[in-house]
């Protein structure tokens, strides 16, 4: 079942790829504010997968937990910030 776990957490960091480089590249700060959040969510779980290989979920559920609401809190907080701004739909200026 270890194994399992291992190729699961592998394959979610190969995700994890992806959303960096929507996160680094993207077009808008909006592309850029989801692809944070998608690596987030992906690491949320990768928390979880961690307390099941060391068989201490409980731990991991609380830390996963605590991390969970720091980066929703984080998004919000700077999506209401480049709201303000009017700059969550301009472009990005390296294109």
């Amino acid at each position: 079942m270890i194994t399992f776990f291992l190729f699961v957490g592998l394959f979610l960091c190969f995700l994890m790829c992806f959303s960096l480089y929507r996160a680094v590249v993207g077009p808008t700060v909006l592309d850029r504010l989801v692809g944070t959040n998608a690596i987030g969510s992906k690491t949320v779980v990768l928390l979880l997968l961690i307390g099941c290989i060391y068989q201490r979920v409980e731990m991991f559920v609380d830390i996963a937990l605590a991390y969970a609401l720091l980066n929703f809190i984080a998004v919000l907080a700077a999506s209401r910030y480049f709201h303000k701004r009017r700059g969550l739909y301009e472009e990005s200026p390296f294109e």
